[in-house]
């Protein structure tokens, strides 16, 4: 499996850029996983639905299973923080791709989406993980750099940088996980 993470500030276009690569790379023939950092708290199984239900009676996981789909829910009872190498190692091991949105000060292999309208500081400039800029205003960037600028609203010429790669994104959980 590939693993590619996508960092960047709020409202940069993380989560749009994804969404129009998956398609991308779906129309190749591969399959892609998502992993995602979410706020704390967050909900996504609806309030008075069985999984809703079983998880507020106090279950630790909840497993939603179905002939298309399956999910499952980990309540954690006190604060827990797993890395997102724990994270991946709970996806399936058949998919092509993994898109990592968030998790923006792991040790993964990061593209930055950057655009002028966002006010928080680039990570490229001092993270080493950072290996290419996904932007819409390579002209405006706030510090030079020799990484590729990758258009942010061209996500088959995003998809063809990523595979034209090689190996280079190829995941070996042996190296994080021990």
């Amino acid at each position: 499996m590939n693993v590619i993470g996508f960092a960047g500030g709020s409202g940069a276009g993380k989560t749009t850029l994804i969404e129009r690569l998956i398609p991308v790379l779906k129309q190749r023939g591969l399959r892609v996983s998502v992993l995602k950092h979410a706020a704390d708290g967050f909900e996504f199984d609806l309030p008075g639905k069985d999984s809703w239900r079983h998880r507020k009676a106090g279950a630790f996981e909840v497993v939603l299973a179905s002939t298309q789909r399956l999910a499952l829910l980990r309540e954690f009872e006190k604060p827990s923080h797993l890395s997102v190498h724990q994270l991946i190692a709970h996806l399936y091991d058949g998919v092509d791709w993994v898109l990592v949105e968030g998790f923006k000060h792991s040790d993964l292999q990061k593209i930055e989406v950057w655009r002028t309208d966002v006010t928080q500081a680039p990570q490229y400039p001092e993270d080493p993980f950072i290996v290419a800029l996904a932007t819409d205003a390579s002209n405006q960037l706030p510090a030079a750099t020799l990484r590729p600028l990758l258009d942010l609203n061209d996500a088959p010429a995003l998809a063809d940088w990523l595979l034209g790669q090689g190996e280079r994104f190829a995941y070996n959980p042996e190296v994080y996980l021990e």
